[in-house]
């Protein structure tokens, strides 16, 4: 356009045109009016529905694809099953190989619904069916939330299970879809919770303050989310303290006896170890006392000599000369005269021989 008028895209708005023309000439809808959001517990079966209509103007090859779209923009939608060509891609998605399947056996009849089983916490999020007949195209959304049941909770009890202390009941599901709550109950004898007890049905504990023995009995917790509940059972059993005044005694009385072994030991040690020095000292003295033994030879000498004393004291002149002529037998020869003896002893024996 002249006069420095802005030109208009002739090209871009030929485009918009034809494709508000297809849309008006179009007789391809999608009649499905349920729900666009589902809740169902893992293990259970869902059918999403996508219901369409044809019109004769539509003409070109039926297209239906089902996809999950991905939360996050930087990454692929994933097609999760097919129909083209007048053929089903069942398989077409590994995740759910064998869990997705068309509702009807024949989708371009206009049932582009498809049934899943055996949901997943993964299954979790917004699915698209998109169907395509030239020159239309239409699409639906639904969100799908796969929920897990609360698993089997774990009940236990903390602190001492004694009269006066603070008790702690924790009842723990390790596995279910949030938000979850936790109740307790007592179903034994007045089936009432302690006086003092405060309850955290989120975090699933009980605070029993002061417990006491009326606190004792069988205690019933329940984990429960929008797909189901279990629960656990839990028997407490509250005591009454220890005597702390007879262990303490017990404990003194079993240290005196420690003790009292342990003198007895070292007296018997330290008495026979003085009777043993005692005994070494007595043999010690009796060696020091008793004097040597004399030699016999100088017994033998004193005895002659003592012996011919007393014979020559009791001599007399008179006999004198008789002792002198007796042999002396207790006197000990020389070797000379030991000697002579025998010569002359030889002698005589050879003197009276025939």
């Amino acid at each position: 356009m002249a006069g420095g008028g802005m030109e208009f895209p002739t090209g871009r708005f030929c485009c918009v045109l034809l494709s508000l023309f297809a849309g008006l000439v179009s007789g391809l809808e999608i009649t499905s009016t349920g729900p666009t959001s589902l809740e169902k517990a893992s293990g259970q079966s869902v059918k999403l529905d996508c219901q369409f209509t044809l019109a004769p103007e539509d003409s070109g090859p039926l297209d239906i694809e089902w996809s999950l779209l991905s939360s996050d923009n930087q990454k692929e939608d994933k097609v999760v099953i097919l129909y083209s060509g007048d053929r089903s891609y069942e398989d077409y998605y590994e995740p759910m190989r064998g869990r997705v399947h068309f509702n009807s056996a024949d989708p371009k009849n206009g049932d582009a619904s498809i049934n899943l089983t055996g949901l997943k916490s993964s299954d979790s999020g917004t699915y698209q069916c998109k169907v395509k007949k030239a020159p239309g195209i239409r699409s639906r959304k639904m969100l799908l939330i796969v929920m897990v049941k609360p698993s089997k909770p774990r009940c236990y009890a903390e602190g001492p299970m004694e009269e006066g202390k603070d008790i702690v009941l924790r009842c723990i599901s390790n596995e279910g879809t949030n938000p979850m709550q936790y109740s307790w109950e007592k179903t034994s004898d007045s089936k009432l919770l302690p006086s003092s007890a405060v309850m955290d049905p989120v975090g699933g504990t009980i605070n029993v303050r002061n417990a006491s023995a009326s606190a004792s009995g069988a205690y019933r917790c329940t984990a429960t989310n929008r797909v189901g509940n279990e629960e656990c059972v839990l028997y407490l059993n509250v005591t009454p303290p220890p005597n702390t005044g007879g262990i303490i005694a017990a404990a003194i009385i079993s240290v005196l006896l420690i003790l009292l072994i342990i003198a007895l030991i070292l007296f018997c040690c330290c008495r026979a170890r003085n009777r043993k020095k005692y005994e070494k000292e007595i043999c010690n003295e009796i060696r020091e006392d008793v004097p040597p033994p004399k030699s016999r030879v100088s017994t033998a000498r004193s005895f002659t000599v003592g012996s011919q004393r007393s014979s020559l004291g009791s001599m007399s002149p008179s006999n004198l000369h008789e002792y002198a002529l007796k042999p002396q037998y207790d006197k000990i020869p020389s070797s000379e005269e030991f000697e002579r003896t025998r010569a002359s002893e030889d002698g005589a024996r050879l003197g009276k021989l025939p």
